[in-house]
């Protein structure tokens, strides 16, 4: 899948990797932007050279992908991903990257503080829900879906669970036997990417997905299962406790708890449009 991102009326070709998760985004593009250079491509094989001999590691790893070229033909580009991008960034001495530059010293100097004071991670958290206009109570409930969810990684944790893709599977058997899609599939349903799942859900989408993962919580803590088997077998009880529920709910109300529905842009503005219509 292709697309385009805009930047100060200037292309940035992009391309969304499924495998990966992750977009990647044409450096020429990017210097071109900040640089205003006559010759991005002459620009970037300097530049390239240059990081290459002091052994960056963003350039050495930097991918390369068939994009559209300016003459209309599908040419061997290369891409970085967000993080390899902002450390390109950082290696562009041009004006136009120093907001970029000051932006990233900020983040770092944040996380900084919030190792120090963790109480600054939930608020930021907080304050960027409210930013995006998600009500009061929604948040509310995300917030304690993300306490619920450490809570459970930290049992998983001290009982053998090391892996990323350990960690995956083991959500993904909550999920599955909670709403009866993984996690992926759910994605997909919703139209997302690398969106955050749980930040597209409803509030009894939220509260059934908590249920699984307190559940799961519940029987790790009691029945103390280890290693990746044992707690695999936990996994998919404690989601079916959230998947039984959600069920009966289902019968009760007919009507279904998994929904299609996200809180994307787009999605945010064609509500406010129907609700200016009520008006």
């Amino acid at each position: 899948m292709s697309n385009i991102k805009l930047f100060e009326n200037k292309k940035i070709r992009s391309k969304w990797d499924e495998n990966e998760q992750k977009w990647y985004f044409a450096i020429v593009d990017v210097i071109a932007v900040l640089t205003d250079s006559p010759n991005p491509q002459v620009y970037w094989r300097v530049l390239k050279k240059r990081l290459l001999a002091e052994g960056n590691e963003a350039v050495t790893n930097c991918n390369a992908f068939k994009m559209v070229a300016v003459d209309g033909k599908m040419r061997l580009t290369d891409v970085a991903d967000t993080k390899q991008l902002l450390r390109l960034i950082q290696a562009i001495p041009s004006p136009k990257a120093e907001p970029f530059k000051l932006w990233l010293a900020q983040v770092g100097s944040d996380r900084l503080d919030e190792i120090e004071n963790p109480e600054l991670a939930t608020q930021r958290t907080r304050d960027l829900y409210k930013l995006k206009g998600d009500p009061d109570d929604w948040i509310e409930k995300r917030m304690r879906s993300i306490a619920i969810r450490e809570e459970l990684t930290e049992e998983w944790s001290n009982r053998g669970i090391k892996e990323k893709i350990e960690y995956a599977i083991l959500t993904a058997e909550i999920s599955k036997a909670t709403f009866g899609l993984t996690p992926s599939e759910y994605k997909n349903l919703k139209g997302l990417k690398r969106e955050n799942l749980r930040d597209h859900m409803t509030d009894l989408e939220l509260i059934f997905s908590m249920l699984g993962e307190a559940s799961t919580t519940e029987i790790v803590k009691t029945k103390n299962p280890k290693g990746f088997v044992q707690n695999k077998t936990a996994a998919k009880k404690g989601g079916k406790i959230a998947g039984d529920a959600r069920k009966a709910l289902e019968v009760e109300t007919g009507i279904k708890v998994i929904t299609s529905g996200n809180y994307l842009p787009e999605a945010r503005k064609n509500k406010e449009l129907k609700m200016d219509k009520k008006a």
